[in-house]
């Protein structure tokens, strides 16, 4: 980097401490704590959660602090700690009928068994700046929100409607599960699998998947979206000790789920039913879960015998393209030093321009 310009190693040095002053801010004021960030900013935690895959919400919140406030930055950090840890194997697949709501809602049937909970949302806000927040008194008391569902109670999906007249696609598990692949230690290759994709997915930055989420909508996947069922809760983590060769639950972890019901016309092997789109994240992620609903099933585009046309449907453009910190490095690392291909590129536009043309002949017609 810069440590070969004169004096780069000291002014390296210096940075970091004025990193640390910017970090935090006027001394007159107390100092945001770790804790703060994780209970006050959820969903911020929970983003740099999915995308940094570590659902540890004291080391997100710590790596929001460190990068003050630059969520891609703290996903960096996050993820480059992950790279440390060594991986004791896989879990159970989640049970997500077995949830316990927070909420739950669907835009395909009004009257759902379970009803709809709409729980912590910001869809039926104003949109206005609260002043008063700014006036708040610290410790004030704020009204407890209602239950949701009852602890353990098994809510039945949406599609499982759609499922007894046989208008959607079914997906059974089969006999014998192969281990993910891990892109955390494996390189992408393609054509990647659905399973492969929803990784990535799930991993990619938010806004370039909200991006071309909001694609397809506008004509360029030739898709028709519904939410099927949009699912917040906790669920429970189930392991298989090889010792005892049974699951065992180590905890409960919260997520956020969301099924798309897309309309498909069939194909030659096909009738025509609904198919899927899959989205699932750590915590309260809502947007980032419909993104990649509504993402993935564009991809599908090809196993379902769908013309290949936008970007959305593109593996190779959008699962290369998603991942911010591939993207924001490539992007920053223009802030380097490129002294010597630059003096090349200025010494050949130099040659170019000291060679002779052509003389142009205007017409008669140009120069009248």
């Amino acid at each position: 980097m810069y440590v070969a310009v004169k004096g780069g190693e000291a002014a390296i040095l210096n940075s970091y401490k004025l990193l640390d002053q910017q970090r935090r801010g006027d001394t007159a004021q107390p100092e945001l704590s770790v804790a703060q960030i994780q209970t006050q900013l959820k969903l911020a935690v929970d983003r740099v959660m999915t995308e940094g895959s570590v659902c540890d919400p004291e080391l997100a919140a710590l790596a929001i602090k460190q990068a003050s406030g630059d969520l891609v930055e703290a996903i960096f950090l996050l993820r480059a700690y992950r790279a440390t840890l060594p991986r004791l194997g896989s879990t159970e697949p989640l049970d997500t009928a077995q949830m316990q709501l927070d909420r739950r809602i669907s835009a395909t049937f009004k009257d759902l068994p379970g009803g709809q909970v709409l729980g912590p949302t910001y869809d039926y806000t104003q949109r206005l700046l609260d002043f008063t927040l700014l006036a708040q008194a610290q410790g004030a008391d704020l009204p407890a929100g209602d239950a949701a569902s009852p602890q353990g109670e098994s809510v039945p999906r949406v599609v499982d409607l759609l499922n007894q007249e046989g208008l959607i696609e079914r997906h059974p598990r089969p006999e014998s599960d192969p281990a993910p692949k891990d892109l955390t230690r494996e390189p992408l290759r393609f054509p990647a699998s659905r399973a492969t994709r929803l990784q990535n997915l799930a991993r990619g930055d938010e806004g370039f998947l909200l991006s071309m989420a909001y694609s397809t909508q506008r004509g360029y996947a030739h898709s028709h979206p519904f939410v099927g069922e949009l699912r917040l809760g906790r669920v429970a983590l189930e392991v298989v000790p090889e010792e005892l060769n049974f699951p065992i639950s180590i905890g409960d972890i919260e997520i956020t789920e969301c099924e798309m019901v897309n309309q498909f016309a069939g194909s030659k092997h096909e009738p025509p039913q609904f198919t899927r789109g899959y989205g699932l994240a750590f915590g309260h992620s809502e947007r980032k879960a419909m993104a990649m609903s509504l993402v993935d099933r564009a991809l599908r585009a090809d196993e379902l015998g769908e013309a290949i046309e936008s970007p959305a449907q593109m593996q190779e453009f959008v699962l290369s393209h998603s991942d911010s910190l591939e993207a924001s490095g490539f992007v920053q690392h223009l802030k380097l030093p490129h002294y010597v291909d630059f003096q090349a590129e200025l010494e050949l536009v130099r040659k170019m321009r000291a060679q002779p043309t052509a003389p142009t002949h205007d017409t008669q017609e140009e120069r009248a």
